[in-house]
């Protein structure tokens, strides 16, 4: 099915998930709240499950399936946002298995799929059981979110509900946009573009990674050489807490200088106390101004700390 993005696929999906009788969804902590928030005004209740360094944690993803009766979960296997990790192959199979031992379903969020800089992109889950993964996809990352271009990958016993959610929604994507992205596929200039992009964000990514650490060498980089952010963790072997700034103060001091940055406790269903990690975003950072942005936001951390 064509849709505008993942947003309004999630939006059908969650309908039909509704209207199948589902009443919770698990999602992974933290995630992107948008898709949350579709998936509650629908009439959902997300069912948040941690996240660690390989991927949703399906143990805590089983068990809360079990306490709360969830039978669809909401991942992001190939990247996760925002820890940008990937789900462990082992993992894999077991969200597939329990969506068969549950009768239930996946929701897979494609997000940041195409661009993998270590190594060939990560395939997708829905591979290992198309009959239980429902795929979501867009061109929002690849081509330009005013694109409003997406697909949703339906298993066959999901086809017709879906259907009748898209009946009762806006209009899917214009004709004259479908046949434009149909003709840059057949002709391979989807391909080729996706390859001058991967190497263009690789090489800011490296750029970025080589500015953190000369200016900001007390902190660490996590995520996939991938997608177009990292997690930044502060002063992540201090003892003291005290010693470490707070992300949200690190965050205003860098808007103070233009600089934009994001609290990792925007993204988690359940926000911590405190938080020292930075969400840093480089999609849309000019090559040459990386340097002097990341010379800003260490500014903006030792402001925050002073």
């Amino acid at each position: 099915m064509l849709t505008h993005g993942a947003t309004h696929g999630m939006a059908l999906v969650a309908a039909a998930l509704v209207a199948a009788g589902h009443r919770r969804l698990l999602v992974e902590d933290p995630s992107w709240p948008v898709l949350r928030d579709v998936a509650r005004r629908a009439g959902l209740e997300p069912v948040p499950v941690p996240v660690d360094d390989g991927g949703a944690d399906v143990d805590a993803l089983v068990a809360a399936s079990a306490r709360s009766g969830a039978r669809a979960a909401l991942l992001t296997p190939a990247h996760q946002f925002p820890t940008g990790v990937a789900l462990a192959p082992e993992r894999r199979q077991r969200v597939v298995a329990w969506a068969r031992d549950v009768d239930g379903l996946v929701v897979e969020d494609d997000y940041d799929a195409e661009f993998r800089y270590d190594r060939r992109p990560v395939a997708a889950l829905q591979r290992l059981d198309p009959g239980r993964v429902l795929l979501l996809g867009s061109l929002s990352k690849t081509l330009a979110p005013g694109f409003g271009t997406g697909w949703a990958v339906v298993p066959p016993r999901w086809r017709e509900a879906l259907s009748r959610a898209a009946r009762d929604a806006p209009p899917g994507p214009s004709v004259v946009d479908q046949l434009t992205f149909a003709r840059l596929l057949e002709g391979g200039a989807y391909d080729r573009h996706l390859r001058a992009t991967r190497v263009r964000y690789r090489r800011r990514r490296d750029a970025l990674v080589a500015a953190l650490g000369r200016e900001l060498p007390g902190a660490d980089v996590r995520g996939l050489a991938a997608g177009l952010h990292l997690l930044l963790v502060l002063g992540p072997n201090a003892t003291d807490a005290a010693d470490v700034p707070d992300a949200a103060d690190v965050v205003r001091e860098a808007a103070a200088r233009d600089v934009a940055v994001v609290d990792l406790r925007r993204y988690q269903a359940r926000p911590a106390d405190r938080s020292r990690t930075l969400v840093v975003g480089y999609g849309n950072l000019a090559d040459a101004r990386v340097d002097e942005a990341v010379a800003l936001l260490a500014q903006a951390v030792g402001a925050a700390a002073g």
